[in-house]
């Protein structure tokens, strides 16, 4: 069973930061999802054991998916955020062939 606790979510202004956090509870091929109201949850960001890390469109140069395998944990660095950033996001990792999910952290974008 994995097991996967997000932090690090809240409410910025247009233009600021924040840094998403998931520990997990070993080391997987993970990523970031997002879900905005009325829409179907996106892939943001992923990264691989081995670090190699790839985004949607929407978020490259913004945001910085990494990794510390020593602690298990993923993070998400997002900078400059838009409003259009507002969302549910869900940290996922894919072991022995099946999706697990976290609870989810709010973001949300003030203009």
């Amino acid at each position: 069973q994995v097991q996967l606790v997000e932090s690090g979510g809240g409410l910025v202004q247009a233009g600021g930061s924040l840094r998403l956090s998931c520990a997990a509870s070993g080391t997987f091929f993970m990523a970031w999802y997002r879900q905005a109201p009325g829409k179907q949850r996106e892939l943001v960001a992923r990264i691989t054991s081995g670090g190699n890390t790839g985004y949607v469109d929407a978020v490259k140069g913004r945001f910085t998916i990494s990794r510390d395998n020593a602690k298990k944990t993923m993070y998400l660095q997002m900078n400059s955020l838009k409003p259009e950033d507002t969302a549910v996001y869900y940290c996922n990792a894919v072991a022995w062939g099946q999706d697990y999910w976290g609870q989810g952290t709010q973001v949300t974008v003030s203009s």
